[in-house]
């Protein structure tokens, strides 16, 4: 490894953590001849994973396409980077753990969607209304008023209270 300010190969590891849940080691170096401390990464090289798109083209799954699909829908809501973050590298470890190389697009759309559902109900719209490719209002109005009485079912189950016999 060559430091970045000097280009000297000489440096040692000063500190060794595991990073991102485990799939990757962090290590802080310092240059033996400029003194400077830098940080790498190691990350084990996987299969990439394909994503079977609605068209029929195929491509490589792209992390941070779905961070920035996550984000998008998070925008101006109370969701933290961290929380976002956890999505996309659940969705990521998912995905690297089925036995296929191939995953369809949909799939990933509908784990997103099952994870953004519990955190923001407004996010979960937001990215419902893209991924679900409304053709009209009317369409994205029933969706709407699906959800909506499924919380006010679910709001009234929570709320019912036993009957004593």
């Amino acid at each position: 490894m060559r430091c970045p300010r000097c280009n000297s190969s000489d440096n040692r590891v000063v500190d060794t953590r595991t990073s991102r849940g485990g799939r990757a080691v962090r290590r802080r170096r310092e240059c033996s001849s400029c003194e400077e401390r830098f940080t790498t990464y190691e990350y084990v090289e996987e299969r990439p994973v394909q994503v079977l798109k609605r068209n029929g083209s195929s491509e490589e799954f792209d992390r941070g396409k779905l961070l920035r699909a996550v984000k998008t829908a998070c925008a101006k809501r109370p969701v933290s980077m961290a929380a976002i973050e956890a999505i996309v590298d659940e969705i990521e470890d998912e995905l690297s753990r089925q036995a296929g190389v191939e995953v369809e697009s949909a799939a990933i759309g509908e784990q997103v969607m099952e994870r953004l559902k519990p955190l923001d109900r407004v996010a979960y719209i937001r990215f419902a209304s893209v991924y679900r490719d409304f053709q009209d209002e009317d369409e994205f109005q029933s969706f709407v008023d699906e959800l909506k009485e499924r919380g006010r079912r679910e709001l009234e189950h929570r709320n019912q209270s036993e009957l004593p016999l």
